[in-house]
């Protein structure tokens, strides 16, 4: 095998790697469409009972 063919797999090598390890980091940091329901729970949470958790009582920007 000569030298630029070497140069050439590595650099495939390498390459590749740097994509599928940006392609694993944005499908961590994205939610997929059938989880958004959970994530607007997690984000907004209620009581058990059903009932909306306050959540400006807790402000204290907008109190004088």
């Amino acid at each position: 095998m000569n030298r630029n063919r070497r140069i050439f797999i590595v650099v495939f090598i390498v390459f590749t790697a740097i994509v599928a390890l940006f392609a694993i980091d944005m499908a961590r940091r994205t939610t997929a469409p059938w989880n958004k329901r959970r994530e607007v729970e997690r984000a907004f949470p209620t009581e058990k009972d059903g009932t909306a958790v306050d959540t400006m009582a807790a402000d204290t920007l907008l109190t004088p």
